[in-house]
């Protein structure tokens, strides 16, 4: 399977991803970028975005970028900055770029963004196993 097409099917697969409105903007080969809007169900007792929001879009984008190179990539580390507080109503846009990539781990940094603003930064490590993505 071509490896921008991975994040497609992995998205048509996740019932999670699909629940918090993830969609994909840009997808190729070591980066992807995804989308969501937050929404009231998604808000802490403060009435802002709960932190798990910002880290999960952060994860998904993590994993269907490290998915592009054509093996099954699974999270095996990852942490996160929250910079900004984030409210029903806001866009978020989390980029995932890979760093480095060996032979069974990958490096990624994810920005989130609302607009230009970065309101987290990720960092997640990716064991590649030895299992193909098929059509």
């Amino acid at each position: 399977m071509q490896g921008e097409k991975i994040p497609y099917k992995m998205l048509s697969q996740d019932p999670f991803s699909t629940w918090m409105g993830v969609e994909i903007l840009e997808c190729e080969i070591g980066r992807c970028k995804v989308g969501m809007t937050v929404r009231e169900d998604m808000l802490n007792s403060m009435g802002k975005a709960h932190g798990g929001v910002s880290y999960a879009l952060a994860d998904i984008a993590c994993g269907y970028a490290a998915n592009t190179h054509g093996k099954y990539a699974v999270s095996i580390e990852s942490s996160i900055n929250h910079i900004e507080a984030l409210k029903k109503g806001d866009y978020l846009v989390a980029e995932s770029v890979i760093e480095k990539v060996k032979n069974k781990l990958g490096f990624n940094v994810i920005e989130v963004k609302r607009e230009d603003e970065l309101v987290a930064l990720f960092k997640g490590i990716v064991y590649r196993t030895q299992k193909d993505w098929e059509e």
